[in-house]
């Protein structure tokens, strides 16, 4: 888990990793814009193929504001495209317009973002001074709170669901308050499961590589998946390994209902796969880790 610092984008974070582990299988979950700074969890070798059972959960930022100026790229790292030259709103109207923006909302993603237009990223279709259609999506705001009121910057805290962009927010909430705004600074410090308590600053990882000893860190991935296991015998885990069913018995499936999912460990206690409960109380494999490679 890395704490990301500002200036860099995921992929640099990714680079890295895969300098500081010795292998080319990193991926990220769920990306920071280069001004963001905070958790960005990594999956290492093998749990690269788990990303899309873990990138949907939850994120918590802390940020700011900037009322009465308006970026390109709707935060601190673009250029201003217009200043507020009226007053700006009190602390009430502020509370007021953030209190509209929890629950449900809909989001047009920014100009300046990796989201592809015909198969080109929309930041580079901006960096050529174009702008283009974009269909909104729908996102989940479950908590918005001001946690300081010192204009024309204030300070936020966001709990919000994956994919949702905050400095689209912050660009929202400026227009809503008739005032325009910018985010001015963002910290992640939250990407379910994961918490900043987690996260390693990068230049400590980077000694703790020099040392040999950045293995240490890595958290076993039935830990993070938060499913129930199911310990395979010999004849189950070869099975599974050619991608076919088996049947589910046992207490800890008894409750699982269809469309449910498990972790899978092979006879050695190493995770194996993620299973799913088909109609009929059977696990068809969603994900194996790894493939055929000899006797199991």
């Amino acid at each position: 888990m890395v704490d990301k610092p500002r200036g860099w984008t995921s992929h640099d974070v990714v680079d890295a990793a895969r300098r500081w582990l010795g292998t080319r299988r990193v991926g990220h979950l769920g990306t920071l814009d280069p001004l963001a700074t905070g958790v960005l969890p990594l999956a290492i070798r093998d749990a690269t193929k788990l990303v899309p059972f873990l990138e949907g959960g939850s994120k918590v930022y802390v940020g700011a504001i900037r009322l009465g100026e308006e970026t390109d790229t709707l935060d601190a790292d673009g250029a201003v495209l217009h200043r507020h030259e009226g007053s700006l709103p009190d602390e009430a109207t502020v509370r007021d317009a953030l209190a509209g923006f929890r629950g449900e909302i809909e989001q047009v993603p920014p100009m300046f973002s990796a989201v592809k237009h015909a198969g080109v990223p929309l930041h580079r279709i901006a960096r050529e001074g174009r702008e283009v259609e974009r269909a909104s999506k729908r996102v989940r705001i479950d908590r918005l709170e001001l946690l300081r009121y010192e204009p024309p910057r204030i300070e936020i805290e966001v709990e919000c669901s994956a994919g949702t962009y905050v400095r689209t927010l912050a660009a929202d909430v400026g227009a809503k308050l008739g005032c325009g705004a910018h985010l001015a600074c963002l910290r992640r410090t939250r990407s379910e499961p994961f918490a900043s308590a987690q996260a390693a600053p990068a230049e400590q990882l980077q000694q703790e590589s020099e040392r040999g000893g950045v293995e240490g860190r890595l958290i076993p991935a039935v830990d993070v998946l938060g499913l129930p296991v199911l310990r395979l015998g010999r004849d189950d885990t070869r099975r599974v390994l050619h991608g076919a069913e088996i049947a589910a018995s046992g207490p800890p499936l008894r409750a699982l209902a269809t469309g449910s999912r498990v972790a899978a460990l092979e006879p050695g206690g190493e995770l194996l796969a993620v299973l799913e409960m088909r109609p009929g109380r059977r696990l068809r494999p969603l994900r194996v880790l790894r493939s055929v490679a000899g006797p199991v």
